[in-house]
């Protein structure tokens, strides 16, 4: 009543400033509250599983203290059951058939099982230093493809057998189609490096040897 007399209002306005002042004391007080100060919750401890003790050194650290453990040695590929292969020897031996070698066994070791060479056998086209793989046919005694004679280098000869892949030199490599110097040394090299051709699909992957080529040289050749 005082300020309506003094400032002259009228109820209504002065009803309504009352409101006003009302929402403004309201606001005030929630923004207090919302602004005052909160304990903070101290994190709890880690557990002592977390700092678990590292394991103890085996043996083996122990005996070896200059530091760093020693890599574990990988397995060596799975030459088939029992570390054993399983091949084919034919031709002229005493006693062809199918003979199981340990793995890394070479074709020295494939004659002496099948009873050696017959007498009178030619084993100079045999590499009987090279390692054996699982599953190959080792023919003994078979004849050589005739080394290419002058101006037939370069093509296919005809009328002859296939040429073998794992025996035949690289100038009896080039009679092939399509088979030059360059490409008959990546065959030899590959037959160096693989340890011979179990299959003549094997010849895809020489450098060199598209589809096409392939193709062309399928018929022509053997293992």
């Amino acid at each position: 009543m005082w300020v309506q007399l003094r400032c002259g209002l009228e109820p209504r306005t002065l009803a309504a400033l009352a409101v006003v002042l009302v929402a403004a004391a309201v606001f005030a007080g929630m923004h207090f509250w919302s602004a005052r100060p909160e304990g903070v919750r101290a994190p709890d401890m880690v557990g002592e599983a977390v700092h678990a003790p590292a394991p103890a050194p085996d043996e083996d650290a122990k005996a070896d203290p200059g530091g760093g453990g020693r890599p574990e040695p990988s397995p060596g590929p799975a030459a088939g059951p029992g570390g054993q292969i399983v091949v084919d020897v034919s031709g002229k031996v005493r006693d062809p058939g199918l003979r199981r070698l340990p793995a890394g066994s070479r074709v020295d070791d494939a004659l002496t099982a099948a009873g050696g060479a017959r007498p009178g056998t030619d084993l100079a086209g045999l590499n009987r230093a090279r390692v054996l793989m699982d599953g190959e046919q080792i023919v003994v005694g078979a004849p050589q493809a005739p080394a290419p004679g002058p101006g037939v280098a370069g093509s296919a000869a005809e009328g002859g057998g296939p040429v073998s892949l794992n025996s035949a030199t690289a100038e009896q490599l080039e009679t092939l189609p399509g088979v030059g110097p360059v490409l008959a040394q990546h065959i030899v090299d590959y037959r160096t490096q693989h340890g011979g051709f179990r299959s003549v699909d094997e010849l895809r992957e020489v450098n060199g040897i598209g589809a096409r080529r392939f193709a062309d040289l399928q018929p022509r050749v053997r293992p």
